[in-house]
């Protein structure tokens, strides 16, 4: 019997940095939202994936930034714990963008947050740049941090991903699996739905919004014919957000349930009836219950 690994692999880097799409891809299913605004992963998504003899627990922690409110804390303390939690940190930098302040940042930060775990560097959207830049950022950042390997990947196209995904199972710790071989994420279904249509709001809102909304699975109710009916709550801070997404007429948000519900049926690969309401909440990024929800820590005393 051919041994088994088993792991977990913290993915880390600038918001925007393409971590959600990483995921994805290693997964082979979405798991993790993916949008072109930043901060948009809030819970540590935790995706699973197999290759050969191993299984991948990948957790896609919230980008790293200068946090603000009490949200921004929770979701840099999620960020961190992920990576002090994990087997294998890989820490990815966009290539066009180099080494920024914030890829610094999180650079000094390594050295006191990750101890035993291993490092790796993968620098994201390689078509963006020449092999002359990438080589010389790939220079700078090993003379940084002593990472065991370095990977040159476009997540979004899946150049480099193969690769990656080999050696991080080659160098998981002997262990049996923790998941069933059929499971693709810890996350409840009703989570994984909340967040595809959070997903859809977010591309579609005014850029600001997204980060002052919230979407809730009420209900989910499986019907016989093998179709399920869920109700989700999308709660706003301010009675004008509830306006902005309606939209004209309902426009909006009749939109984002189209659009949410096509890809919720290709995920589900079923049936779904799916009923969103707006409703305004003004303290909600206050209360535990949601930060419970997202999978992240609520600390008394922050503000």
């Amino acid at each position: 019997m051919t041994d088994t690994r088993c792991g977990f692999v913290a993915l880390i880097g600038e918001p925007n940095a393409g971590k959600s799409t990483l995921l994805n891809r290693m997964v082979g299913a979405k798991v993790s939202i993916v949008t072109h605004k930043v901060q948009t992963t809030r819970a540590r998504i935790r995706g699973v994936a197999l290759q050969d003899q191993a299984q991948l627990v990948f957790v896609d922690t919230p980008g790293l930034f200068s946090p603000r409110r009490r949200l921004d804390r929770a979701m840099v303390s999620a960020a961190w714990s992920g990576a002090a939690d994990a087997d294998i940190v890989v820490l990815m930098v966009e290539a066009h963008r180099g080494i920024t302040e914030g890829v610094q940042t999180i650079l000094d930060a390594l050295q006191d947050r990750v101890g035993h775990q291993t490092l790796v560097l993968a620098i994201n959207k390689i078509d963006r740049v020449k092999r002359e830049t990438l080589l010389k950022l790939s220079e700078e950042l090993n003379a940084q941090r002593d990472f065991a390997a370095t990977f040159m990947i476009s997540a979004e196209k899946g150049h480099g991903v193969p690769a990656l995904k080999t050696w991080l199972a080659e160098h998981l710790p002997n262990g049996p699996w923790l998941y069933p071989a059929d499971q693709i994420a810890d996350l409840p279904l009703r989570m994984i739905a909340a967040e595809i249509t959070r997903e859809k709001l977010t591309l579609r809102l005014h850029q600001e919004l997204p980060y002052q909304l919230t979407v809730e699975t009420e209900q989910w109710d499986e019907h016989r014919n093998g179709s399920v009916r869920i109700q989700q709550i999308i709660y706003v801070t301010r009675a004008g957000h509830r306006g902005i997404a309606l939209g004209p007429k309902g426009e909006t948000i009749k939109q984002v349930s189209i659009a949410a519900r096509e890809e919720l049926e290709k995920f589900l690969d079923r049936r779904v009836h799916l009923f969103l309401e707006v409703k305004v909440r003004e303290n909600w990024q206050e209360e535990v219950e949601r930060y419970e929800e997202m999978g992240l820590e609520f600390k008394d005393g922050d503000t």
